[in-house]
């Protein structure tokens, strides 16, 4: 794979961090978002796609940049789509309050370092 197809990947990761953030704009908290099932669904499908899109950057990425947490975001989209009905709301709630905010952080780092 190509340095193109990562920096294609770690955008798309961040596109959809930020549609995550655009519903819960919508819903106005992330309480409201998640206890909608419209909001839910669609929030567990970027989460999902955020870990599948993570989990597919080059041995090279995921070598050079090992603070991403790329295990356990596939991990996390494994227990969505694995065990979709058991999803735990509070957990999902944490990834959006703590983690994603750091990941679109640590992407937004390497997508600079990409082009430059």
């Amino acid at each position: 794979m190509s340095k193109k197809s990562d920096l294609t990947r770690l955008q798309f990761a961040i596109e959809k961090i930020d549609d995550i953030f655009t519903y819960k704009a919508e819903y106005k908290t992330i309480e409201n978002l998640l206890n909608a099932k419209l909001g839910f669904d669609a929030t567990n499908m970027c989460i999902m796609q955020i870990g599948e899109t993570l989990n597919k950057l080059t041995d090279e990425i995921q070598q050079k940049y090992k603070e991403l947490p790329i295990r356990e975001s596939y991990l996390t989209r494994n227990y969505i789509a694995h065990d979709y009905e058991g999803v735990n709301k509070l957990i999902i709630e944490m990834i959006i309050r703590e983690q994603l905010p750091l990941l679109k952080k640590q992407l937004n780092k390497i997508i600079n370092e990409m082009k430059s």
